[in-house]
């Protein structure tokens, strides 16, 4: 009986002793638990700053309208789509204040207040309306290509003289056609010309072709400049290009062959474009008045040397005086290199007085 009651007892001590254990959590359990509870949650990422539009200062535009995406960077495509403003005519430049920007930005719906946009203190906005330009070449080329084709007429040595001159012409940039004739009128006599033109494709020429009136006029050859010439800079084979011109009653002043230009010095500031004149140039002067040079003497089995003073300037093969300050003859001779002249054995004769 004793015996049972302690097997009893020492069952009920271990069915306890098991649910203690039971009730105990595993270590890493427990460390797993506490973690939870320490971790903090995860930081969300910070929201990304908004950019606002910017102004544009200055902008280039080939449409007849100015969107607020051409005004301003940043907008979404459908605002940046809506028209604000009608641009300047082909080839002009206008103004837009800033105050009207944001005005009609308000009234579109793009922005709620100025503050909406990054304006960088600028007070207007420039706009451009590109173009292309016209040339009197471009007018003169398609009266000639009409009187070959409509009348027989070899222009090629003629020019069109505009009555009251080119008149200016801007059209769609993207049009790279030639100008093409509508109509032409020629009187052979008095070589009178009238004409309608236009480029195909545009549409401001297609309401308004251009009309001009002027003559057919004889030309000339004519050497031009290419670039700016300084005034005692030498011309070279790059500098200069035969064009022709119409002939203006001077032609004789004026420098046809471009050989007679090539290796000059200019005696003037010579503009591009601008025919060259006789007295524009002149052959570069290796002696100059008043220089020390060297008189040089020669005949057969003779050569004499001696110091002189240059009485003028002179360049390769001009007839200078030279004086020998010694003796103060005066001799004439000629220029044959820097700083040196040449004296004929007839000339050692001639002696004039001294200056």
């Amino acid at each position: 009986m004793r015996a049972m009651i302690r097997l009893s007892t020492l069952l009920a001590t271990v069915a306890l002793a098991g649910t203690a254990f039971a009730a105990q959590p595993h270590p890493a359990t427990r460390a797993g638990a506490v973690a939870a509870i320490v971790t903090p949650p995860p930081q969300q990422p910070a929201p990304t700053p908004v950019r606002k539009p910017f102004l544009r200062p200055e902008l280039t535009l080939t449409s007849e309208l100015v969107s607020f995406g051409d005004l301003l960077s940043g907008l979404p495509s459908e605002a940046a789509a809506t028209p604000g403003f009608r641009a300047p005519a082909l080839g002009e430049t206008g103004t837009i204040q800033v105050s009207r920007i944001m005005e009609a930005a308000r009234a579109a719906g793009i922005i709620r207040d100025a503050g909406d946009i990054e304006s960088h203190g600028f007070a207007q906005v420039i706009v451009t309306r590109a173009a292309r330009r016209l040339m009197a070449s471009d007018l003169e080329a398609a009266v000639k290509t009409g009187l070959q084709e409509r009348f027989g007429v070899d222009a090629r040595a003629l020019a069109l003289a505009i009555d009251g001159g080119a008149p200016a012409i801007a059209i769609e940039p993207e049009l790279t056609g030639d100008v093409t004739v509508l109509d032409l009128g020629y009187d052979v006599r008095s070589r009178r010309v009238q004409a309608r033109l236009i480029v195909p494709g545009s549409a401001a020429m297609r309401l308004k072709p251009i009309r001009i009136t002027g003559q057919m006029v004889d030309t000339v050859e004519v050497v031009v400049p290419r670039r700016s010439i300084a005034r005692g800079e030498t011309l070279s084979a790059t500098d200069v290009v035969v064009e022709r011109r119409p002939h203006d009653g001077q032609a004789t002043e004026l420098i046809g062959d471009v050989k007679a230009a090539i290796d000059k010095v200019a005696r003037r500031a010579l503009n591009v474009g601008m025919p060259l004149r006789v007295g524009d140039v002149q052959r570069e002067e290796i002696v100059g008045k008043g220089d020390l040079v060297t008189i040089v003497y020669a005949a057969p089995g003779l050569l004499i040397s001696m110091r002189g003073k240059a009485g003028e300037a002179g360049a390769m093969g001009d007839v200078v005086t030279v004086t020998n300050p010694q003796s103060k003859r005066v001799l004439q001779g000629t220029v044959s290199g820097p700083g040196r002249v040449s004296v004929q054995s007839s000339a050692v004769g001639r002696v004039a007085s001294a200056p």
